[in-house]
């Protein structure tokens, strides 16, 4: 009897540690990886003119259906784990939520004034439904609604904190084997890297792991950006009381 696919997908704002997430789990020599598979449809339907706009539309489906059944169709290479990078921004109302329930849904948070410290040096403009906050929570109340529990919450400094202790908590919740494998990679570009690598990715194009100075910033925000981290707190808040957590000692 064939044993189905593990179809994992990692639920994120930009600006996280979202892809090398994802180059953690392709690391494991047993798991597919997408990128981001619903970005273009993003960008088509917002009219948004993010970096490399126009590669980015050309390179994926425009129908959310047709992005839906390759998501849960075959799994890439013949794989048993199949490793699914989401931005919760990209998942409007008009794409159909129903295909969530075949996946075993994460929740990877950060600090909303780190993501958009991070953010604003990427573009010179940003709003609250940039940093994908508010519909990540929606995304996570849909689904502890629809299990009965909260699903999985990771908080990003805690991954860089302690990789190994966090991604195996993360594995098991997963009912996965967690492999060290997991803790490092070769620098460089992937070809399940999304075209728009060259204007997102350069920090993880030179990791071989994951970094915690990578995430430390103390400089303050500007007064702009202060003001839409003190709209996003109550959202990361309200998941971050439901995180994995290791204990030291």
């Amino acid at each position: 009897m064939s044993v189905l696919p593990i179809r994992i997908a990692m639920w994120s704002g930009p600006r996280n540690i979202s892809t090398a997430m994802m180059r953690a789990f392709e690391s494991r020599g047993d798991c597919a990886v997408s990128d981001e598979p619903f970005y273009a449809i993003y960008l088509e339907n917002s009219g948004l003119d993010h970096p490399l706009r126009t590669q980015v539309i050309a390179s994926q489906s425009l129908d959310p259906q047709e992005v839906i059944h390759t998501l849960l169709g075959p799994v890439p290479g013949d794989k048993p784990i199949w490793y699914q990078k989401h931005m919760t921004l990209h998942m409007t109302q008009k794409v159909d939520r129903k295909w969530l329930a075949q996946m075993r849904n994460i929740y990877l948070i950060r600090d909303p004034r780190a993501v958009l410290a991070s953010y604003a040096s990427k573009r010179s403009t940003v709003t609250l439904e940039d940093i994908g906050c508010v519909q990540q929570r929606e995304l996570f109340n849909a689904e502890a609604d629809r299990l009965g529990v909260a699903p999985p919450v990771i908080d990003a400094l805690d991954v860089l904190d302690n990789p190994a202790k966090m991604l195996e908590i993360l594995c098991n919740r997963l009912s996965i084997p967690y492999t060290s494998r997991m803790l490092h990679w070769l620098p460089g570009r992937r070809t399940t890297d999304g075209v728009w690598a060259p204007a997102w990715y350069q920090s993880v194009e030179k990791s071989t792991g994951f970094s915690l100075s990578s995430a430390t910033n103390t400089d303050p925000l500007d007064p702009a950006l202060e003001a839409l981290a003190r709209q996003a707190m109550p959202h990361y808040h309200a998941l971050s009381k439901h995180k994995l957590e290791w204990r030291r000692g």
